[in-house]
């Protein structure tokens, strides 16, 4: 996964000569952060102008060319460490803002991976934003509007790499209503895929479930979604400490974990279960 990989590459770059940071924090996971900031890696603030010499690691979520330009500008050492799959999200949109086509974006308003997607529309000369949309309802409003202000508008979905793929199939159906002719970008990562699929296969074989993983993490908390909206009682836990106590109440426990879960983190979690359910 993008981020697994941003964090060896932050790992290595640790022991740079010059001051090394990351652009917004590197991953969604508390421990990580605090093993990197002993590592001596810091977390650069919007804004914040990084004193020379020093390197900038860009996450795995990617940002704009007019970031990536100022980084540049500033004669930092940028080392870039965009998820490969997220770097086909942005060649995507920007061919198709090119192209003239507007985008939808399915995804959440404020990740950095969208706003990453949509710096790469702008760039591409496109007189439209990508027009951002969290559900099918959001998309259905967005679509009906566009409808009546540019009826025959070239339209492609993009999604976040991370978004389910029932929610981004849900998505493309409302925005269809109004643009039958809208195309359909694959750019759902195949991991996130998988560990979703592999959720909704444990689902059916446990009581209830843990989703190991941090807060903030967009693939962590939509495992949560999904086994919730399955019908199985599920906690998010970012360490042994987070296990609700009601737990041990159930006979089969099921563990899922985000992408950006270090194993390390897993295995605890998963003694701490065995324990209060054995």
């Amino acid at each position: 996964m993008g981020v697994r990989r941003a964090v060896e590459m932050a790992w290595r770059e640790s022991s740079a000569r010059e001051s090394v940071y990351t652009l917004g924090p590197l991953i969604h996971n508390p421990t990580v952060l605090e093993t990197l900031e002993e590592r001596g890696i810091k977390v650069l603030k919007e804004g914040e102008i990084p004193p020379k010499p020093a390197a900038v690691i860009i996450r795995a979520h990617g940002v704009s060319p007019r970031t990536e330009a100022e980084l540049v500008r500033r004669e930092v050492r940028v080392i870039d460490a965009t998820c490969p799959h997220v770097k086909v999200s942005q060649t995507k949109a920007r061919a198709f803002a090119e192209r003239g086509y507007l985008i939808f974006l399915a995804g959440e308003e404020d990740h950095a991976e969208i706003a990453g997607i949509r710096g790469h529309i702008e760039a591409g000369f496109n007189s439209h934003r990508g027009i951002v949309v969290s559900t099918p309802e959001e998309a259905e409003r967005a679509a009906e509007e566009l409808s009546r202000l540019e009826p025959g508008a070239k339209t492609v979905l993009i999604g976040q790499t991370t978004i389910s793929t029932g929610e981004y199939r849900a998505i493309a159906e409302r925005l269809r209503q109004f643009f039958p002719a809208l195309e359909i970008a694959d750019t759902i990562c195949g991991a996130t895929a998988d560990r979703q699929e592999a959720l909704r296969e444990l689902c059916g074989r446990v009581d209830a479930v843990i989703v190991a993983g941090g807060r903030g993490s967009a693939n962590t908390r939509r495992l949560l979604s999904l086994a919730r909206e399955l019908g199985k009682p599920a906690w998010l836990a970012e360490t042994p400490e987070d296990l609700p106590p009601e737990i041990c109440t159930y006979e089969t426990i099921g563990l899922s974990a985000g992408a950006s879960t270090p194993d390390s983190l897993i295995d605890e979690i998963e003694n701490a279960l065995k324990g209060k359910v054995y």
